[in-house]
């Protein structure tokens, strides 16, 4: 899909950003497990249940001379607008194998899937993620643009979307997550970590 050259160890190694395949399956699974730590195994978990269950509109893997370094993900949701159900895409998970962490390659993705999200015809890609992080790589606030969280325990800072050409203004209201999110427990945050991070925010207010 591309090839962008990353520095490691001082030399240039070329990466390019390709559709997943199903022979990748058990090394996403590996780099997945190993990036979230010990969220990895239900994280693992959800990616294979959004695969099963037919909600994977586009997955991508990124990859150089030791092969599969990375891995992104595009799953159907849907907004609840007054007019209609609008189908649109949640980015979950985002995932780089430990090794190749900080090399850019998590960017590299982000861009590739807003990409693949822009030419299916998504309006709008969610994520819940670091607001830091994402708001430098085409994310927003959802709030901000009228959205709301499917949850209210996701940080409001956290419910973050890249709008896309084909968004319309009536295209607003709530997110509605799929099936998996829901079954294995993936949306937002529980104490005592929600409660943490919500002390963090308003100290910093």
């Amino acid at each position: 899909m591309m090839e962008p050259d990353r520095a490691a160890g001082g030399m240039l190694v070329p990466m390019r950003i390709r559709p997943t395949q199903p022979a990748d399956h058990a090394r996403v699974a590996e780099i997945v497990t190993t990036a979230f730590g010990d969220e990895g195994p239900l994280v693992s978990s959800l990616v294979s249940r959004l695969r099963q269950t037919g909600h994977v509109r586009a997955a991508l893997v990124a990859e150089d001379e030791t092969g599969v370094i990375g891995h992104v993900q595009l799953n159907r949701s849907w907004l609840d607008a007054r007019r209609r159900l609008v189908e649109v895409l949640v980015l979950s998970p985002l995932s780089v194998a430990p090794t190749a962490q900080r090399r850019g390659v998590g960017t590299d993705l982000l861009a590739a899937a807003l990409a693949e999200a822009e030419r299916l015809g998504a309006p709008a890609v969610f994520v819940e993620g670091g607001w830091g992080y994402y708001g430098k790589r085409g994310f927003g606030r959802a709030s901000l643009q009228g959205f709301t969280a499917p949850s209210d325990r996701i940080p409001d800072p956290a419910f973050q979307v890249a709008l896309l050409p084909a968004l319309e203004p009536w295209m607003t209201g709530a997110l509605v997550y799929c099936e998996p999110f829901w079954a294995l427990d993936c949306v937002g945050l529980r104490d005592p970590l929600l409660g943490q991070i919500e002390a963090t925010l308003d100290a910093s207010q």
